[in-house]
């Protein structure tokens, strides 16, 4: 058994004999590894008595769960109305250009991930990114490329 494996197993046992916990263990499991690792499914179904399919099923419905390893910091460009009338879509080329994203959503040396979002709930400040907890509005390229770099350096300190 890898040390992950039995990590998941440790993150799993107290959701044991819980009804309706499959959200809860595949939460805890992304909270810990920042997504939920290959062999999460079957020791979920091993522990929990949930069948593989379904908890893929449900890590694949829901948005919130990722099935891959994510940045250091999390980048919601919004989409929405709002922020596509003015101009979400020319700073999205121009960010995916800055930070080198060609087929994937993440930067190789693993600093940042990129999400599309419908909206961020701040159609006032259109057009809108959050990255990890902080909220930029007003956006222009130049300006998103400050704050990218403002967080990059943040990271080297």
């Amino acid at each position: 058994m890898t040390s992950k494996a039995k990590d998941i197993r440790e993150i799993v046992a107290p959701f044991k004999g819980i009804p309706g916990a499959t959200i809860p263990v595949l939460q805890a499991v992304q909270n810990v590894y920042g997504y939920l690792p290959e062999e999460t499914f079957p020791i979920i179904e091993e522990e929990m008595g949930i069948p593989s399919s379904k908890a893929y099923g449900v890590a694949t419905f829901y948005a919130q769960f990722r099935l891959s390893p994510v940045g250091k910091h999390i980048v919601k460009l919004c989409d929405g109305t709002a922020c596509h009338v003015k101009g979400s879509q020319t700073l999205l080329s121009s960010l995916r250009d800055h930070l080198g994203l060609k087929d994937f959503d993440s930067t190789e040396d693993g600093a940042f991930t990129l999400e599309i979002v419908a909206c961020l709930g701040c159609c006032s400040l259109a057009p809108v990114m959050m990255i990890d907890d902080v909220t930029y509005g007003n956006l222009t390229i130049e300006k998103m490329k400050d704050i990218i770099e403002s967080v990059r350096k943040e990271g080297d300190d």
